[in-house]
């Protein structure tokens, strides 16, 4: 079974960066997306950024302009970088990815086949 595994994660003060990676155990060049999701304490979980096989990205409102989703393919590895980081940055981070198939269309959180057990990131004011 293909595996995803988050590390990256830590304790930082707030303007501080952290880089995620979410290592595949598969070939990332074969999945159609891959993103990052973050759960708060007490919050949904909410996705924040994705990359396609195309390497298209899309980022929400809230990290646009401070995180950045790259990916390695020589590596299987994805990665998130974070700057300028807040204390409403805190949260559990998850990878997820989907398998290549027949679909062509945005990313979204419905097709993602493979999720990872999530690193904390904590952002102290």
């Amino acid at each position: 079974a293909v595996q995803v595994q988050e590390s990256g994660g830590g304790s930082v003060q707030a303007g501080g960066s952290l880089n995620l990676s979410c290592a595949a155990s598969a070939d990332t060049s074969r999945f159609y997306c891959m993103g990052w999701f973050r759960q708060a304490p007490g919050k949904e979980r909410e996705g924040i950024t994705t990359i396609n096989i195309h390497g298209d990205t899309t980022y929400v409102d809230s990290v646009k302009g401070r995180f950045t989703i790259s990916q390695d393919n020589a590596k299987n590895t994805l990665y998130l970088q974070m700057n300028t980081l807040k204390p409403e940055d805190t949260a559990v981070y998850y990878c997820a990815a989907e398998a290549l198939s027949d679909r062509d269309g945005v990313c979204h959180p419905a097709h993602y086949n493979y999720w990872g057990q999530g690193t904390q990131v904590t952002v102290s004011s």
